[in-house]
């Protein structure tokens, strides 16, 4: 295999190990509890706790809307004339630094065709310091090991080591009976990803939440949907 075939095939590693965003879709776990909800009932779509009415709610609300009248229940015109009340919270966290090691970056790196073919500095200079002019604004000294710059940030191939911030998102989905609170439906969905947009996320989580819906009670199961667009 010639280096750069391997190098190609250390940075798929590399991808495959680390969280896309939604390029693909959001791998979610979903949890539902449910009692039997009357087919024909009316519901209206409010804010459940933490969340504020307005227009980016408002966009999730006719989300939800969709998927439950798509399910055959009818959407009333105020909530105060609805069978159904449906409560819907979402949130996102500040995100949590990770990191990975990728064994074939690892390998590619650390190999001495590797070394000799991108590292001026490979070759006779292990515990003693090379001195490095990349990126540094001056001339500074290293030694291979914890100090080597190139073990965190190479700049001549896969990189062993990579960081990224992974973000964690909730959707909670309530329905209660409207004139007595009485709880027909609780369901929550949550996932891990590198963006931490909603109106990317909870389009997603959303229709997680309503896959199988209203699945089995109190099963937790991984549903991944088509990413999509920003709402």
């Amino acid at each position: 295999m010639s280096i750069r075939n391997f190098a190609g095939a250390a940075l798929l590693g590399v991808a495959a190990i680390g969280l896309s965003g939604c390029a693909t879709g959001l791998p979610t776990k979903v949890t539902r509890y449910s009692t039997a909800i009357p087919q024909g009932q009316t519901f209206y779509v409010v804010p459940g706790p933490g969340v504020q009415q307005g227009l980016q709610f408002n966009a999730f609300a006719d989300q939800v809307a969709q998927q439950m009248e798509a399910k055959g229940y009818r959407l009333a015109g105020a909530p105060d004339v609805a069978d159904m009340l449906v409560q819907l919270s979402y949130n996102v966290d500040r995100g949590t630094k990770e990191y990975t090691v990728d064994p074939l970056a690892r390998s590619a790196y650390n190999s001495p065709f590797y070394r000799g073919f991108y590292d001026p500095f490979y070759g006779g200079f292990y515990g003693r310091p090379y001195w490095s002019r990349y990126g540094y604004g001056r001339r500074s000294a290293f030694y291979w090991g914890w100090d080597d710059p190139f073990w965190y940030s190479s700049g001549f191939g896969p990189d062993p080591i990579r960081s990224y911030t992974v973000f964690k998102s909730n959707l909670d989905l309530d329905i209660v009976r409207r004139v007595d609170k009485y709880e027909l439906f609780d369901g929550r969905a949550a996932a891990r990803s590198q963006t931490d947009e909603l109106g990317v996320l909870v389009p997603n989580l959303i229709e997680a939440m309503f896959t199988n819906f209203p699945g089995t009670n109190g099963e937790t199961v991984k549903i991944t949907v088509p990413a999509k667009k920003k709402a």
